[in-house]
């Protein structure tokens, strides 16, 4: 079995099992929610809702980047995963400004006077249940999600973290309406406003990265002298220049000029410009897209 199947398989093993327990979670939210009248507890499943969502995203786009190169796509398909990973950060964004504005709205109307609904018991359950469920699945899925070099799954993994915050503030909120009567009712949408804020920072660092991703941002300043280091590492070559580097999905692409002895033969060339690509891949993966270009020294 191929390391890209290996990878693709693993991708969804981990998605599936996020896919399941929000999927439970969800259920479980929206059923004590509705019993427990705890409009603190529905906007939780709706959160868990979007986690569902994302995790089915994640399977299609992952699915699709996977695929090899074709007449259409040169470079395959690894941006498509990237594109996963836009959309995570956007529908959290949007998830992060409703929590916001129902927040802010209960808030208002508690402070008018308005008396907001008691929770029941069942929802603070529901919630703390929430936590424990969403902070494992956020280390599993992070732990798997550098294992595979997956954006999109590292994505799905502060989804489920944000989805595990939001828990908290509501279990704070429906606790404290709970133990501490009738005007520290309040304390449910302050929580859900301060969770809010935390959603809609990850939701930006992950629609950022995946952008810059997409447009085709270079690697990092370390990564790119490393990369100087290793082609210097190679006897014969000197001088690598117009060095340009960026992501395609979980891949690196590296294009890059390279000094020789002008009276080498080709074929020793050749076989230089060849043992500098494959360190380059021996460090950052088999797939690396790498173009070399020869030029005589000056």
């Amino acid at each position: 079995m191929n390391q890209t199947t290996d990878r693709e398989k693993g991708i969804y093993r981990v998605t599936i099992v996020g896919g399941v327990v929000n999927l439970l979670l969800l259920v479980l939210k929206f059923v004590t929610g509705i019993i427990s009248h705890s409009a603190a507890m529905v906007a939780d499943a709706v959160h868990s809702l979007s986690d569902f969502v994302t995790d089915i995203v994640v399977v299609i786009f992952v699915r699709i980047s996977s695929k090899k190169e074709d007449d259409d796509h040169h470079y395959g398909h690894g941006k498509f995963e990237t594109l996963a990973t836009v959309i995570i950060g956007v529908v959290l964004g949007f998830v992060g400004i409703g929590i916001l504005r129902e927040g802010i709205g209960s808030i208002i109307r508690a402070l008018h006077g308005e008396v907001l609904p008691a929770p029941g018991i069942a929802a603070l359950i529901a919630a703390i249940v929430s936590i424990v469920s969403k902070e494992w699945l956020y280390r599993y899925t992070v732990r798997k999600g550098k294992q595979y070099d997956s954006s999109s799954v590292m994505a799905n993994a502060w989804h489920h973290r944000s989805d595990a915050f939001s828990s908290i503030g509501t279990a704070i909120g429906i606790g404290g309406a709970i133990l501490l009567g009738e005007r520290w009712r309040i304390l449910d949408p302050i929580a859900a406003v301060v969770v809010s804020i935390f959603i809609l920072k990850v939701a930006f660092d992950l629609a950022k990265s995946g952008l810059d991703e997409l447009l085709e941002k270079s690697l990092s300043k370390a990564t790119i002298e490393e990369i100087h280091r290793i082609i210097l590492s190679v006897e014969g070559v000197s001088a690598p220049h117009h060095l340009r580097t960026r992501r395609i999905g979980s891949h690196y692409a590296i294009d890059v000029h390279i000094r020789m002895n002008g009276d080498l033969s080709l074929l020793r060339a050749h076989t230089i410009a060849t043992e500098v690509e494959r360190k380059i891949k021996a460090t950052y993966g088999a797939d690396t897209y790498i173009n070399i270009h020869m030029e005589p020294m000056k």
